[in-house]
C-alpha cells in the first residue's frame, strides 16, 4: 500500500523557507506532470538551498514538535532555513517562498517523490539571472534549460516570480541528476 507522501510528510509552513516578511523573497512555482503531460496530483517535493551569503547554516524543517511550545521546531518564521517541503495540489501544483541562492550555488536542489517511481529523483532549479546559466550547459547540455526557474513576466506578474515546472517523461522531461 502507499505511498502516503501528503499524509505524514508534508508540514504546516513547509514552502515558508524565507523569514516572514523578508523584503528580498522570491517565489518559485511549478506543476509536476506525469510522461502524459497530466498534472501528478500527490507528489512531494523537498528543497534545498544555501543562503544568499553562501553559507549552509540553515535550521532543519520538519514536523517535530516542540514539547513546551506546541510550535513546530525549525519554522520560527524569523531565521531562514534552507530547506523546504510540499506537496502537489490536486492540479499537480506546487510552490515555495524563499531567498535567492548565492551566484556560487545559484540553484535549489529538488528531490521529487510521487507514485510510480521506485526511487526519489534528484533535480535542481536553477533561478534565471543568477548566472548559473554555464553550468546548466555543462551539466546537460541543451537539454540543462529544463532546469531553469524563469521569470515570469507580462500582465500580472509580480515581482520575484519564477516558474519551475517538472515532467517526469517525454519530450519535455527535466533533466534529472545521478549522485551515485
Amino acid at each position: 500500500m502507499g505511498p502516503f507522501y501528503g499524509y505524514a510528510l508534508p508540514f504546516p509552513g513547509g514552502g515558508e523557507i524565507a523569514p516572514t516578511g523578508h523584503p528580498g523573497a522570491i517565489t518559485i512555482h511549478g506543476y509536476v506532470y506525469d510522461g502524459h503531460g497530466e498534472p501528478v496530483p500527490d507528489a512531494l517535493l523537498e528543497f534545498w538551498q544555501a543562503a544568499p551569503d553562501g553559507s549552509l547554516a540553515g535550521g532543519a524543517g520538519s514536523w517535530r514538535r516542540d514539547a513546551a511550545s506546541g510550535g513546530f521546531l525549525g519554522r520560527d518564521g524569523i531565521g531562514f532555513t534552507g530547506f523546504g517541503r510540499v506537496g502537489t495540489g490536486a492540479d499537480g501544483h506546487w510552490s515555495v517562498r524563499t531567498l535567492p541562492p548565492p551566484p556560487a550555488a545559484p540553484y535549489l536542489a529538488v528531490c521529487l517523490f510521487a507514485r510510480g517511481l521506485s526511487r526519489h529523483l534528484f533535480t535542481r532549479a536553477y533561478v534565471e539571472g543568477l548566472g548559473g546559466e554555464g553550468e546548466l550547459k555543462g551539466l546537460a547540455g541543451e537539454r540543462g534549460e529544463t532546469m531553469l526557474a524563469r521569470r515570469e513576466s507580462g500582465a500580472g506578474a509580480r515581482e520575484g516570480l519564477f516558474r519551475f515546472d517538472i515532467h517526469l517523461q517525454g519530450e519535455k522531461e527535466t533533466v534529472f541528476l545521478d549522485f551515485g
